[in-house]
């Protein structure tokens, strides 16, 4: 099975059953094994009816007691053979199913990375996450096939030449059983293929909403746009509920003859069968032997159907998995060298320069425009950013990515010991990481937090920090920017969920660690404001004023009225106090 650490190949991204292929061809020595026990394990079933009829023929009826007990014996070796053989098939199987899907994840997570800033505008939400708690699952199951689908194809035929010895008529009626099941079945499972894209399709819509919805509640109730949120939720899944019913419907038709079409073929062989016994064609035995064999046959001729079903479901989830793969990164020109050292940032389009080795504040009204140019900076969005004169998007991006560097206050957080949650690779520290680990928490004003946790550094962090309160979560973000060191460290409202006494702090160690590096904030906290170099004052997207944040107070209204709205008094010199 696939390692953690394993490359997992480059998936055939021509359609959906090519990628299906694909992840059986990256196992081929583990299918063939599931193939060959399923098959030797059914066939052995088949095997039990045609000792039975000797048991019948040759002992009970000559009254051979002997005999009767060899061919007894021989059937319990059998069966305690094949019980052991079903538990070996069953563990293939189970190998193959899982390392599908660790497969696929670690093929879409490394696709989604490499993707980037790329991925929100090219691939909703909703879509990446119903394929990362569906469409996973459904493509492994959809793997059975390699298996016991490979083994019922083999007892079949098996069965048919056995039969072939017993009966023409019987033999006949058995191979041409399945192709009449195929051709009822065949189009309820296209047409289930159809109504699971589209059920598929309305779930990735309704998942997005669902995120939307959780990620803005308290804007929504702020603007007063809950109620208009929700009615669009509830039609929303209304929709992919009729949706689901008409999976439903198909599916459970699909199921019922499933049940029923191979009990029919069953009821039409045992009637053939007992009529030629009836007859003289056959004798006792060979009855008992066709009824066992047309027993064994269900199995595999419910499994066909459900074999069906699986693989039109899988099919539908591997299509969206081959869509998602094949959105391509925008392109990297990269003909450009990044500068030898430390330069300026500056984005012609707001005006914001940005000195090498100083700490630089943003401060606008309004967050996306302080956001935007923070997108231009970081290289996330279109950009005619220069960096020491050469235009940012035409320098190598793997470059950019190493030196600078956009801490979101809002980032994602990994579950883990906070050691791993902070650090960018999950392996023991050295010394000197472990000292550099402690001045980025000390930076942060986290070591309270560290203090505060049972195990300290050690101590588990669920996904997203959920265990943390907001404004510990925000410090552990900024521990793990810290901690990079990059040479450009942009923030984005680091303090925002601080106390002022917190905030204070934090603003002062950050200066004091980043002293001689260039960093970028955003924020109009005077807390923060205070300590920077330079402050940008933006103004409708562009900066209206720069220079030091006590000069911006008193000879800037706008930046003023901005910065003293929160705050308790401001003096005659326009400090705030």
């Amino acid at each position: 099975m696939i390692d953690a650490y394993e490359e997992p190949g480059t998936p055939d991204v021509r359609g959906g059953w090519h990628y299906l292929g694909w992840l059986v061809r990256r196992q081929l020595g583990r299918a063939v094994a599931g193939a060959v026990l399923g098959s030797v394990w059914l066939c052995l079933m088949a095997a039990e009816p045609y000792m039975m009829a000797r048991a019948v023929d040759d002992g009970l009826v000559p009254g051979r007691m002997a005999v009767l007990g060899g061919w007894a014996a021989a059937m319990f070796v059998v069966g305690s053979f094949n019980a052991w053989l079903s538990i070996m098939r069953h563990r293939t199987m189970t190998r193959i199913r899982m390392d599908a899907n660790f497969r696929t994840v670690k093929v879409v997570v490394g696709h989604t990375a490499r993707l980037g800033a790329v991925l929100p505008r090219r691939a909703g939400a909703g879509e990446v996450v119903t394929i990362g708690v569906g469409d996973v699952q459904t493509i492994a199951e959809a793997l059975t096939v390699v298996g016991p689908g490979v083994g019922a194809v083999v007892v079949y035929l098996l069965v048919a030449g056995l039969l072939l010895g017993v009966s023409a008529p019987l033999a006949a009626v058995v191979l041409l059983g399945l192709p009449v099941i195929a051709l009822l079945t065949g189009p309820l499972t296209r047409r289930l293929q159809g109504a699971e894209s589209e059920y598929r399709e309305r779930q990735g819509v309704l998942t997005a909403r669902i995120g939307d919805l959780a990620g803005g509640l308290r804007v929504l109730n702020g603007l007063g746009g809950k109620t208009l949120f929700a009615d669009a939720f509830r039609t929303d899944s209304r929709r992919l509920r009729e949706q689901g019913y008409r999976v439903g419907a198909v599916t459970s038709w699909v199921q019922a003859l499933g049940v029923g079409l191979p009990t029919l073929f069953l009821a039409v062989v045992t009637w053939l069968g007992a009529r030629l016994a009836a007859q003289g064609s056959i004798s006792i035995g060979d009855l008992v032997a066709v009824y066992g064999y047309v027993a064994v046959l269900v199995g595999p001729v419910a499994f066909f159907l459900q074999m069906a079903y699986e693989l039109n479901r899988g099919v539908v989830a591997a299509r969206r998995v081959v869509t998602l793969l094949r959105l391509e990164p925008e392109p990297d020109p990269g003909t450009l060298p990044a500068p030898d050292g430390p330069a300026e940032l500056y984005d012609p389009v707001s005006g914001a320069r940005v000195a090498p080795g100083r700490l630089t504040v943003l401060a606008g009204a309004r967050p996306a425009e302080t956001a935007a140019v923070v997108d231009r900076l970081g290289r996330y969005a279109p950009t005619d950013v220069t960096w020491g004169g050469a235009r940012l998007d035409l320098v190598p991006l793997a470059e950019v990515r190493s030196r600078i560097l956009v801490a979101d206050n809002e980032a994602d957080l990994f579950a883990g010991p906070l050691r791993d949650v902070v650090a960018a690779e999950r392996t023991p520290s050295p010394a000197g990481d472990e000292e550099a680990l402690c001045r980025a928490v000390f930076a942060a004003a986290a070591d309270d937090i560290v203090r505060g946790l049972p195990d300290g550094l050690d101590s588990m962090v669920t996904g997203q920090g959920r265990s943390l309160s907001g404004g510990q979560r925000q410090r552990v973000r900024l521990v793990r920017a810290l901690l990079a060191d990059p040479e450009v460290l942009i923030a984005v409202e680091p303090t925002s969920a601080l106390d002022a006494h917190t905030e204070a702090t934090v603003a002062e160690r950050l200066r004091e660690a980043r002293a001689g590096r260039t960093t970028v904030l955003t924020s109009t906290s005077p807390l923060v404001l205070d300590h920077a170099d330079t402050v940008l004052f933006l103004a409708e997207g562009r900066v209206s004023a720069s220079g030091p944040h006590r000069r911006l107070l008193a000879e800037e209204p706008g930046y003023r009225a901005l910065v003293a709205r929160d705050a308790d008094v401001v003096d005659a010199e326009g400090v705030v106090r």
